[in-house]
């Protein structure tokens, strides 16, 4: 690689990084190249771009971002690195884990979630509960529908008719 396709890396990289809120750095080295198409195919089919470069142009790529707090990172940037960029956080670590089915690779080095940063394959478990932002959505408009819903299936219910006397019962004091 000439120093203008260095460059032309890390300003992609920077790009990459920049607009995404989510990205894993994972070590697949000791995949065979029939496991890693199978494993890019996975991650194409999810939306997920997998993109492998070298550690010293993620630095760097990292390094231009400002505002970025990427230090926690740096030193995961060692040996064959993978990076996998994603809109949705939990997508990734879903895809590691279904792939690992059949063997301990890819590895997570580590996430970068929303700010947050998280080291180590001991991390994959939690990172693929995490919810999306449409699960967190749903769970909040039921949780909001619930008290509706109780007050609605209690009108509805047998003790519609007690509901109905109290509510005479309270109109005839005030009238």
């Amino acid at each position: 690689m000439d120093k203008k396709e260095k460059n032309q890396e890390i300003a992609t990289l920077k790009e990459k990084f920049s607009n995404s809120q989510y990205f894993y750095i994972t070590d697949s080295s000791t995949l065979s190249v029939e496991k890693i198409n199978k494993f890019r195919r996975l991650c194409f089919n999810s939306n997920i771009e997998f993109r492998v470069s070298k550690n010293t142009l993620i630095r760097k790529a990292l390094e231009q971002i400002e505002g970025g707090n990427y230090e926690a990172l740096y030193p995961l940037l060692n040996g064959p690195t993978g990076v996998m960029f994603t809109t949705e956080g939990s997508a990734p670590a879903r895809i590691i884990k279904e792939f690992r089915k059949d063997g301990e690779k890819p590895a997570l080095k580590g996430a970068y979630i929303d700010s947050d940063v998280f080291v180590g394959d001991n991390q994959l478990d939690v990172l693929a509960s995490l919810k999306s932002k449409n699960e967190l959505i749903g769970d909040i408009i039921s949780l909001l529908q619930s008290p509706a819903k109780n007050v609605i299936s209690a009108l509805q219910g047998s003790s519609s008719q007690k509901i109905a006397g109290l509510v005479k019962a309270l109109s005839e004091r005030e009238g």
